[in-house]
């Protein structure tokens, strides 16, 4: 069954006799997670989430998606290009990626596409309504996966980099990837004007002058079982939304 939704594993001779609802597009980042997670965890996480959603689509209400390859060329804040290897792709790049993705889905019939999220710094919105005046019949959604639900409902000390929430998904998918006796303690350095510090106002984070292990979150209470109920419950919630998205045919049957 996996083959059938997961194009990083799958064939021709798979996708060309199957017919698809939606297209499920994982987006992430290669950057540091702390010391203990992979720079691509941004990316593994968003496909790992995807499939299992497709998956639970097929299985439970016979909705096909497909979950294309995860794109790794995330958008990063002042500093972290100071990180060895911490790659920053510009807005234009990450435009050109999905207008190209959009175009050659459009051609070949398809009228869906979902956006999965891994990684904090990107954005789509802005994209999405210039891509919705090229292709006006084309729907686009966008969501990050790791506020589909509120973390702090499933987790001790949620963070917002290489914390518990990613750490425990980590273990749950990919146990042989995290190595949580080195990860440091991911303390981070808050702004010193109150208003920042409020949300008065958006500023992006000076990277390596808010941490030193790269880490905005502690890690050290995340578990294995914390990140497969999280993940599962996520997943559930965007099959139903596969679900619901296999009922319309244009952007109009939204409303």
């Amino acid at each position: 069954m996996k083959k059938e939704i997961d194009l990083s594993i799958t064939n021709y001779g798979h996708t060309r006799t199957l017919d698809y609802d939606v297209v499920i597009l994982p987006w992430g980042a290669t950057e540091p997670h702390n010391l203990h997670l992979p720079y691509l965890t941004d990316a593994i996480l968003a496909h790992d989430v995807a499939v299992d959603a497709a998956l639970l689509a097929l299985r439970e209400y016979g909705v096909r998606a497909m979950v294309l390859p995860p794109v790794a060329m995330g958008a990063q804040n002042p500093g972290q290009r100071d990180l060895r290897f911490c790659i920053h792709y510009r807005y234009d790049t990450q435009r050109g990626i999905l207008a190209d993705t959009v175009a050659s889905l459009y051609h070949q019939g398809f009228r869906k596409l979902l956006i999965v999220n891994g990684h904090g710094g990107n954005s789509f919105k802005s994209m999405i309504r210039d891509l919705a005046v090229d292709y006006p019949d084309f729907m686009i959604l966008s969501s990050e996966w790791f506020t589909v639900l509120p973390g702090k409902e499933w987790f001790d000390e949620p963070g917002d980099h290489a914390d518990e929430l990613e750490t425990s998904v980590m273990m749950h998918y990919h146990p042989e990837l995290v190595r949580l006796e080195e990860a440091g303690p991911g303390e981070a350095k808050p702004f010193a004007l109150k208003s920042l510090r409020e949300k008065t106002a958006w500023v992006p984070r000076h990277w390596t002058l808010v941490t030193n292990d790269t880490g905005i979150g502690n890690p050290h209470l995340a578990t294995a079982l914390k990140g497969q109920r999280f993940a599962e419950a996520i997943a559930r919630k965007y099959a139903r939304l596969l679900k619901d998205l296999s009922t319309i045919t244009t952007p109009q049957d939204l409303y």
